[in-house]
């Protein structure tokens, strides 16, 4: 009989429950990695809630930190025993999106190459991280070593919202001396403030409706917040700014209204740094979008992937430019997964980020 282990199940939109499921087989390429920490993604609420489709039966998360258990028969450059990470995103590393630096676009095994979203694969094509065990596709291409002097939650971030915060900041080419908004103040958002500072912004202005999450805007590097609750965030980011408007507005939500503030922001030739999941169209103001005129770029991202992205945040952490560590506010065992979705999804108590451990 094959072994057995616990995995936090796709069920049907609703829920997510711990449920028994075999061990994987290690193909030649792979790594089966024992999990030690995990977390909870707005993605995977966006699965719980049946927003974004994935197939029954599916364990969730895209966030692993763990230890490899045991290597495919191919793979070179690694130990069992070894602390790793793998990113949200696992390219297949030989696709032509790929080789043209478009990992999360990854066509592996299409005529061209190119897929959309075609490297998430955790957790929304193959089985994920919230679950004792998980497999990692081309190891080789994915597993970054974790240093012996950090913790696992001091790199719980870089897997997918260091990953993808930092994106959208990267995207939105921050340079020196700019202008930055942020629009929503969520874990996504809160790692595009830290990495606007990193980029150079010089005045960084940090958008949300709670205070907690403006206060820890404040730590991860804005010069001013705004509280969305009891102010027009347009009138006051424009006042800010002596009427000229953001260099770079980056929309760390996914919704009709925060874009469109991100886009009403904007100076003009600015950039519009997407990194919400819409679960709906979306639509352009004329005004603001200056008839298509207005020389304004807009840009989206997916969480970069593969190890050498991985081992540069690594090192940004070990460096000590930033501590990501505060947005860790609750814990759980895997057997509560069940209880830490309920806070999650409900943003009770102050949560940003949950740690999971077996």
């Amino acid at each position: 009989m094959a072994a057995m282990m616990k995995a936090a199940v796709f069920v049907e939109p609703g829920r997510i429950v711990l449920d028994d499921k075999p061990l994987p087989d290690v193909g030649p390429l792979d790594a089966l990695v024992r999990i030690t920490t995990t977390t909870i993604c707005g993605t995977d609420v966006h699965i719980l809630k049946g927003e974004y489709p994935v197939a029954r039966g599916l364990t969730v998360g895209h966030e692993p930190v763990g230890v490899i258990e045991k290597l495919g028969s191919l793979v070179q450059g690694y130990s069992e025993g070894q602390r790793v990470i793998a990113g949200a995103i696992t390219p297949s590393g030989h696709s032509n999106a790929c080789q043209c630096g478009r990992w999360a676009q990854d066509g592996a095994g299409t005529a061209h190459g190119w897929k959309p979203m075609g490297g998430w694969r955790f957790g929304n094509t193959i089985d994920g991280c919230q679950a004792e065990y998980v497999l990692v596709p081309d190891a080789m291409v994915n597993l970054a070593p974790v240093p012996d002097d950090l913790t696992d939650e001091q790199v719980l971030m870089c897997p997918d919202i260091m990953s993808t915060g930092f994106g959208g900041a990267e995207s939105g080419k921050i340079r020196i001396g700019d202008s930055v908004a942020i629009f929503a103040q969520g874990p996504i958002g809160l790692c595009a403030t830290a990495g606007a500072k990193l980029c150079g912004a010089t005045m960084i202005i940090g958008v949300d409706r709670l205070p907690d999450r403006l206060a820890m805007a404040r730590r991860m590097g804005a010069d001013h917040v705004v509280d969305a609750s009891r102010v027009d965030p347009v009138a006051e980011i424009l006042r800010l700014t002596d009427g000229r408007g953001v260099d770079v507005a980056i929309e760390a939500l996914g919704t009709q209204a925060t874009f469109e503030a991100a886009l009403r922001v904007l100076r003009p030739g600015g950039t519009l740094s997407s990194l919400g999941v819409y679960s709906g169209d979306l639509t352009i103001p004329l005004g603001p979008f200056a008839a298509g005129l207005g020389d304004h770029a807009l840009v989206t991202t997916l969480c970069p992937g593969g190890k050498e992205r991985m081992r540069r945040l690594i090192e940004v952490v070990r460096s000590g430019r930033i501590d990501l560590s505060p947005l860790v506010t609750h814990r759980f065992k895997l057997d509560e997964i069940e209880a830490a979705y309920e806070l999650f999804g409900h943003q009770r108590d102050g949560v940003l980020k949950v740690a999971i451990t077996p």
